[in-house]
């Protein structure tokens, strides 16, 4: 008799491959961007599956949502696509290459089924001086505080990036009647649903990331309805709140180093309040740069 957790847990994988494989191969580049939304819901499903709440919430906020809106953004703005030809010589070595990164992870992940993880244990003993009772947000904003704002120094140079491109802005068509209607609904929710996930980061899954995400998914939803003006780079509170989560990062970096026991090194007594500010400041740079990269600078509504 199988079991009903192995089943779906099969089922999953298997889901996960026709849809990377879908992706990559569909003939038309609209069925390509909607596999790869629908993988990554897929994906969200799989990470909530291994009990990664976190993650999970990451990924269907940006692999299936922000993502999709600017892949299918971007192919707007394309020209029309030619006619698919078939490659069988590049099927062939797309298959091959992904067959070799498939051992080459194989044989790194087998030791680990007989190691006994230590990382955990750690966090563990260690969990009481970080400022908070979550053992993620424990990692990512005290043990591995680094590696968080780098990432957003990361987030910035994406952003920079983008708008170095200077893509093409042209008329946006008229919005959804029933995108504008539900728009109005939803918006109040986002901000409680990101207050709350904000929040709850420092005792349960959760977080800056996941927030600023879900204030980002509903900035974009209200300006393609039309319910928001023009969003753009050239407004300096825009400017200031994608700067602010590097900004007081780096502050807290630099006193900590200057007073303390070294870069990113919080007092305990203090590591509480440095995390939750730190935390509120990229919730509202995240959800900044997010929303730029997806719909900044762009026209307004075309009459």
């Amino acid at each position: 008799m199988i079991n009903a957790d192995l089943l779906f847990d099969l089922t999953l994988i298997l889901l996960l491959l026709g849809l990377a494989v879908a992706a990559i191969h569909a003939p038309k580049l609209y069925t390509s961007i909607v596999m790869f939304i629908v993988f990554g819901l897929m994906l969200a499903l799989t990470w909530a599956r291994l009990g990664a709440t976190d993650l999970a919430l990451a990924e269907a906020g940006i692999g299936a949502g922000l993502i999709g809106v600017m892949l299918l953004s971007a192919m707007g703005r394309s020209p029309p696509e030619p006619a698919s030809r078939s490659r069988p010589l590049q099927h062939i070595a797309s298959l091959t290459l992904a067959v070799l990164v498939l051992l080459l992870l194989t044989r790194a992940a087998i030791p680990l089924l007989d190691a006994s993880p230590l990382l955990p244990q750690q966090v563990a003993q260690e969990l009481d001086n970080s400022g908070v009772s979550h053992p993620v947000t424990a990692v990512l904003l005290n043990f591995r505080a680094w590696d968080t704002l780098l990432e957003l120094v990361v987030l910035l140079l994406a952003l920079l990036g983008v708008r170095q491109l200077q893509p093409s802005t042209g008329p946006r068509p008229q919005a959804w009647p029933l995108l504008v209607a539900w728009s109005r609904v939803i918006a109040p929710l986002v901000v409680m649903v990101g207050g709350y996930l904000l929040w709850s980061g420092s005792h349960a899954p959760g977080g800056a990331f996941q927030a600023g995400v879900v204030l980002a998914a509903g900035v974009v939803t209200l300006r393609l309805s039309g319910l928001l003006p023009n969003i753009g780079w050239h407004q300096w509170p825009l400017r200031a709140l994608v700067l602010v989560g590097v900004a007081l990062f780096s502050l807290v970096a630099a006193t900590s180093a200057w007073l303390g026991e070294g870069w990113l090194a919080y007092p305990r007594e203090w590591s509480g309040g440095l995390i939750l500010s730190i935390e509120i400041a990229a919730t509202l740079s995240i959800a900044a740069a997010l929303t730029l990269l997806v719909i900044g600078d762009t026209e307004e509504l075309a009459a």
